[in-house]
């Protein structure tokens, strides 16, 4: 589904910071960024508090209106401004926990005691194993593919920086990311 006039406009008055459109905008949108990063924080396994998933809302939200508003003066219209907003909150989220996770683990030694490990309701221990567990899928796939994800799910990379890292097209990054997630769903 293209861009529809509603949402042009929508955009069109944000961008001349017209009154009230970033409220509007807000009111419209602020669902979708909710339902995206607790579906994000579900498929990463990754348990949030509702003041987690506030800075996170925050946190896109800061995202889309840097530099000037540039995510929404980078917008093409080439799909519903709905699914390109949900993609720019996803990437924010997977990176947010990204950074979080790097925060929190911590290696568990001898003297830890078990129950003290938690971290966001997750033990670390389960952590590793998840992280152990995606090294082993990432493992069976191509060298190419296997990079790509490493960089995206694991370092929490955007594409930009992934193809920026690997000199490959930004487009190419989504569809090698799908095929890679639809086979690592069938061998795991």
């Amino acid at each position: 589904m293209a861009l529809t006039p509603l949402d042009r406009d929508l955009i069109a008055r944000c961008l001349r910071r017209e009154p009230a459109a970033w409220q509007k905008f807000i009111d419209r949108f602020l669902a979708l960024f909710v339902h995206a990063i607790r579906h994000t924080a579900d498929c990463q396994s990754y348990r949030l508090t509702d003041e987690d998933i506030d800075e996170i809302a925050s946190e896109i939200m800061t995202t889309i209106v840097a530099n000037e508003f540039q995510v929404l003066r980078q917008f093409r219209g080439k799909s519903s401004l709905a699914t390109y907003l949900a993609v720019i909150a996803r990437r924010v989220c997977v990176r947010d926990i990204s950074r979080r996770r790097k925060q929190s683990t911590v290696p568990i030694t001898e003297n830890t005691d078990h129950e003290k490990s938690v971290t966001n309701g997750h033990s670390i221990e389960r952590e590793l194993i998840n992280r152990d567990q995606l090294e082993h899928l990432i493992g069976s796939l191509s060298m190419h593919e296997g990079k790509i994800v490493r960089a995206y799910h694991l370092d929490g990379l955007s594409y930009a920086e992934i193809s920026k890292r690997y000199n490959i097209p930004e487009n190419s990054i989504g569809p090698v990311l799908t095929r890679a997630r639809e086979y690592m769903k069938r061998i795991g």
